[in-house]
């Protein structure tokens, strides 16, 4: 058994928390000190105020444990997804339409304000000596690319679907897609990714420099075992590339806030037969999520 093999092979590695979450499935792997938190959101794999909250005490934790230890209990902290063939469909759309028919714009404006202070921190290892990874196994669409693109290192399968759809209901992604995706694919990709509302697969994305590593069907785990072989053998290098992305690619937290404002108000402004069209997406992600 080679070594990238034997790592996989002990997959016996997390241990499984017994935690009240009931969104969010959290487990540690002690050996190679890795936290695996798997989003597991109901009655739609999407943001929903509940999976919010419930990272935001996860993360809180981790930060805490990273004081308590010296630095020494996490490497890496992976986000992914316990539904099948979905990382995540991105905001709670069923929330926001009631928000909208309320003209609740501190409700709206409050949700896109909990989602970046979760991707701000992603972005920055939570203020820790640690590397965040997306593990995408399915498809992220949406504030779930948004969150995905955020982490230090993005791993996605080949096959799973990316995307930001929310032109089809006169809206944009409002939580970091232009921040994060400009800076790795240029103003102007991202510009029409955001327009176009279309899917992009793991393959394209990973050809434009928007994901990092490209997997195989089902070993989005071992390709992470296999970078950290590799890091392992040079962590002074690595370590050192990861300062200088975060000081050659900062994003602003001003910046993130001033167009979550923007997506509020645009919010307020969609009309009867956008909301409708949010409403059909939401009976669509329930059904995809019912298989």
């Amino acid at each position: 058994m080679n070594a990238v093999a034997q790592l996989k092979h002990q997959d016996t590695r997390k241990e499984h928390s017994a935690s009240a979450y009931s969104q969010l499935d959290v487990s540690y792997d002690a050996q190679h000190r890795i936290g695996w938190f798997y989003m597991n959101a109901n009655p739609r794999p999407c943001f929903t105020p509940t999976l919010l909250n419930e990272l935001s005490h996860y993360l809180a934790s981790v930060k805490q444990e990273m004081r308590e230890t010296n630095q020494q209990k996490y490497d890496f902290l992976v986000v992914g997804s316990s539904v099948e063939s979905v990382f995540n469909l991105g905001g709670d759309l069923d929330l926001f339409t009631r928000l909208i028919d309320e003209r609740d714009r501190e409700g709206l404006l409050a949700y896109a304000i909990h989602c970046i202070d979760i991707l701000y921190d992603n972005m920055h290892h939570f203020g820790s000596d640690l590397t965040t990874v997306s593990l995408i196994q399915g498809d992220a669409l949406g504030g779930g690319f948004e969150a995905a693109l955020s982490s230090n290192l993005i791993i996605a399968e080949r096959g799973v679907k990316m995307g930001l759809p929310e032109v089809l209901f006169n809206l944009f992604p409002g939580m970091g897609a232009f921040s994060l995706l400009s800076r790795k694919v240029g103003a102007a990709r991202a510009q029409q990714m955001i327009l176009s509302g279309e899917l992009y697969s793991a393959e394209t994305l990973y050809e434009w420099g928007a994901v990092d590593i490209l997997a195989e069907p089902g070993q989005g785990e071992m390709a992470l075992y296999s970078y950290i072989k590799s890091a392992n053998r040079s962590p002074n290098s690595y370590k050192a590339m990861q300062k200088i992305r975060d000081l050659c690619n900062p994003v602003d937290y001003q910046e993130l806030v001033a167009i979550a404002e923007i997506w509020a108000d645009a919010a307020l402004k969609l009309t009867a037969k956008d909301l409708r069209m949010m409403q059909r997406l939401v009976r669509r992600q329930t059904a995809k999520a019912d298989r």
